[in-house]
């Protein structure tokens, strides 16, 4: 399994980010290759941390395109700073 976490500060509106992921970008990763789960979090203090498990790396990979893209699309005015991305192989899960 791969893993893709990115970690986005300075966000404006955590409710807002949060409403539009669950509505236009949790379908998307849906529809990735190897997806196995997403989760979006608000870390508190304008941070919010998204992590997308995937069967694959081509998965994960995707996954940061498709987050990159939709940021750029629906999401600039909420997360204006580019988020500090971390994707790689799970070597030991529960």
């Amino acid at each position: 399994m791969y893993v893709a976490v990115r970690r986005y500060e300075g966000v404006t509106d955590p409710a807002a980010a949060g409403r539009l992921v669950n509505e236009g970008f949790v379908p998307l990763m849906r529809q990735v290759s190897g997806f196995v789960a997403y989760y979006w979090v608000d870390a508190g203090d304008g941070v919010m941390v998204s992590t997308g498990v995937f069967q694959d790396q081509a998965g994960a990979e995707e996954s940061i395109s498709k987050a990159a893209d939709f940021v750029r699309d629906n999401l600039a005015s909420l997360l204006p700073n580019p988020p500090q991305v971390t994707a790689g192989e799970v070597l030991a899960s529960a």
